[in-house]
């Protein structure tokens, strides 16, 4: 049961963070792993090669830095929409390991579920927030998205039950948002339309 639950929050974890820090995510489990902090399972094992610590790292270095530009990280985001929803499918059924196919769709599935709720949160945030002239409003919810993936990920590699916890917190809060988002978006698509 113990197992089950771990491997569940490790999947679900890194999913969830992906949405939001793909290469964060990737890099933090792969470095935890390489110094042996953490046992990543076959699927997964993978993420602590040096090829992948590598480019993971540089990447996360360029997400960072691109994150912290208003405007430039809203672009970032509609790009990494084809990429961070089917990486966080991908890391979900890499942690699962070898299952019958059913299992492994519908592992993918949640997973992709799970990083499109944390992206389309965070894409649609950071639109509106780009809004405000300031950039330290922009410069915030980076910072905050940061912490949230190293705080979910701590919870979800060390304690599980913290973790499943927390994801019904965001999972409650996204469907409060979401639809505020949503009108927030409309707003803006006919100011700048009109």
């Amino acid at each position: 049961m113990v197992d089950t639950l771990s491997t569940a929050a490790l999947a679900g974890g890194l999913s969830w963070a992906s949405g939001l820090r793909l290469y964060m995510s990737v890099f933090l489990a792969g470095c935890l792993a390489r110094f042996g902090w953490l046992d990543l399972p076959p699927g997964l094992q993978v993420l602590e090669t040096p090829w992948v610590l590598g480019v993971s790292g540089a990447l996360m270095v360029i997400e960072f830095l691109a994150d912290k530009v208003p405007g430039f990280d809203s672009a970032w985001d509609a790009v990494h929409t084809f990429i961070r929803i089917p990486a966080g499918a991908i890391l979900s059924v890499a942690a699962l390991g070898k299952m019958d196919p059913s299992w492994t769709t519908v592992a993918a599935l949640l997973g992709g579920s799970l990083a499109a709720s944390a992206h389309f949160t965070k894409a649609g945030s950071r639109a509106l927030i780009n809004t405000s002239p300031e950039p330290f409003s922009n410069w915030a919810a980076s910072f905050s998205e940061e912490a949230a993936v190293a705080g979910g990920l701590w919870a979800a590699f060390f304690h599980p039950w913290l973790w499943f916890v927390l994801l019904g917190v965001f999972l409650i809060f996204a469907l409060w948002l979401l639809p505020k988002l949503w009108r927030g978006m409309r707003w803006l698509v006919r100011k700048f339309v009109t």
